[in-house]
């Protein structure tokens, strides 16, 4: 046990120290500054190319969900997930070990592959395990309880992304961490794939809508990016053969465009099909929900729950039971607990 409780207290003080030099030292591996980025990208695009041009740029609950971004992912993770969740990777690790003699974490095929494969590898897994637990938020009528805050969303935009009881954080968390942990995926690793599905929930929940073109281009210009550092072993923008990397990372973006653009809405998830998700009327058949994909879409068409009769811009959001919903982030964030 003392294992653990060291494994549990070293969890806290590293994850404070990495939070502080995150804030105070910018450079391209600074999540902080990174959901900054992004978040202000996808605010611009919602000005610029608004797809509901009725809708205010400051929607209703926009400041309370900007408040959510950073309570989620920064004082939440500090209090409960990281240290929480290395001592649960450690304990089911040791149990493996235990009963078979396998360090799963030690001895796993991803050591050998190059390090686009080994991304590539974490985020169809992430994803994967992810579309199952967004099911069964959905599907369990205790789950439903804490997942109502997502979808107490009535006006979409960006920001309602990072919506989302704290309950969340402990089951997405611990049931997606541990495969990726025993599958060798390192920080770093989780913070590349981690960025890349961010901008794309943010992209999902946006008040934007674009050509498949758009972004399969934005697609391939991100594995351009992790191919270009691969291949050539070179830090982003930083590097003699920067010529040579920005050739790969244009070539990647091309390839994207025209290849992946005329299938992105089946591969990938999408304003248009998101919007279905969250719509307050479901199909009589379909009453757990639609739609579960969080960055990729073919999960949905793969086990049958894809639905996007139409584009949805102007549909009803939330759901049966909304308007006594608490419209406040403590009660929302303390609902679910004791009677219904």
């Amino acid at each position: 046990m003392e294992k653990y409780w060291d494994i549990f207290v070293n969890g806290y003080t590293g994850y404070a120290n990495y939070l502080w030099n995150d804030i105070t030292n910018p450079s391209w591996n600074s999540y902080f500054y990174w959901l900054i980025l992004v978040s202000v990208a996808f605010f611009i695009l919602e000005v610029v190319l608004p797809w509901r041009k009725g809708q205010s740029v400051l929607r209703k609950d926009f400041f309370m969900d900007a408040f959510y971004m950073f309570f989620k992912f920064f004082l939440f993770s500090l209090v409960v997930y990281n240290a929480a969740s290395d001592v649960i990777v450690n304990l089911f690790n040791d149990g493996i070990q235990a009963m078979s003699g396998m360090n799963l974490q030690a001895n796993n095929p991803l050591n050998t592959l190059p390090y686009w494969a080994i991304l590539a590898t974490g985020f169809l897994v992430r994803d994967f395990v992810q579309w199952w637990i967004h099911r069964l938020l959905h599907k369990s009528p205790t789950l439903w309880e804490f997942h109502k805050v997502h979808h107490s969303v009535e006006q979409m935009g960006f920001a309602a992304h990072l919506r989302y009881h704290w309950m969340e954080n402990i089951v997405y968390r611990s049931l997606e961490y541990i495969p990726l942990a025993l599958l060798g995926i390192g920080l770093y690793d989780f913070f590349v794939i981690h960025i890349f599905t961010l901008a794309w929930g943010h992209f999902n929940h946006s008040n934007i809508t674009v050509k498949g073109w758009v972004t399969g281009g934005i697609v391939g210009f991100l594995v351009g990016i992790i191919f270009s550092n691969g291949l050539l072993d070179i830090t982003f923008l930083q590097s003699e053969n920067l010529i040579q990397q920005v050739g790969i990372i244009l070539a990647a973006t091309a390839i994207g465009a025209l290849a992946l653009g005329p299938v992105m809405r089946k591969l990938f998830n999408s304003p248009e099909m998101h919007i279905w998700h969250h719509a307050y009327d479901l199909p009589k058949e379909r009453q757990t929900g639609v739609n579960f994909g969080l960055t990729l879409a073919i999960w949905d068409y793969i086990f049958g729950t894809a639905y996007v009769p139409h584009d949805g811009r102007d549909i009803r959001l939330g759901f049966p039971g909304i308007e006594e919903f608490p419209e406040d982030f403590v009660h929302q964030n303390t609902h679910g607990f004791g009677k219904k």
